[in-house]
């Protein structure tokens, strides 16, 4: 049977592999979240209007649009939430094994841009010290800002 499925998918070469892979597995959302510091260390975080109100505070994480890069969907999301500009730096995390979602973690620099949140999404947005994290942020989000990966 292998061989046989192996030798029609030979013959099928081009755009209709494609469309056999498409059909034949999971689609997923890419959700990119950044480790944003300033000069001076300090984490942004952002209180997320949509997030359980138990756990609200958070770092800046959106989905990423169909053909943009990774790095760039955060710098997007980060500009539309809290009117930063901000560089992104070393990819920190990737997680799978969500329902539909792929979790994708970049460290980023504030570089500029003036403060004005999205009040739509975002209830407040505030630098914290890593000694005085708020109460209310999720486990994955202090463990990314802490240096370490999820688990």
């Amino acid at each position: 049977m292998k061989r046989l499925v192996a030798r029609l998918w030979r013959l099928i070469r081009g755009p209709l592999q494609w469309r056999v892979l498409w059909f034949a597995h999971a689609k997923f959302m890419v959700g990119v979240t950044g480790v944003v510091r300033n000069d001076a260390g300090q984490v942004l975080l952002l209180k997320h209007r949509m997030w359980p109100p138990e756990r609200p505070w958070g770092l800046p994480t959106g989905y990423a649009i169909k053909g943009e890069e990774f790095p760039l969907t955060i710098v997007r999301e980060v500009k539309e939430e809290t009117g930063l500009d901000i560089k992104p730096g070393r990819l920190v995390n990737v997680t799978s094994g969500y329902k539909l979602r792929v979790e994708v973690a970049y460290e980023a620099l504030h570089v500029g841009g003036t403060l004005k949140i999205d009040k739509f999404e975002i209830l407040e947005a505030r630098w914290f010290s890593l000694d005085s994290l708020p109460t209310g942020m999720q486990d994955s989000h202090r463990q990314l800002i802490g240096g370490n990966t999820p688990s």
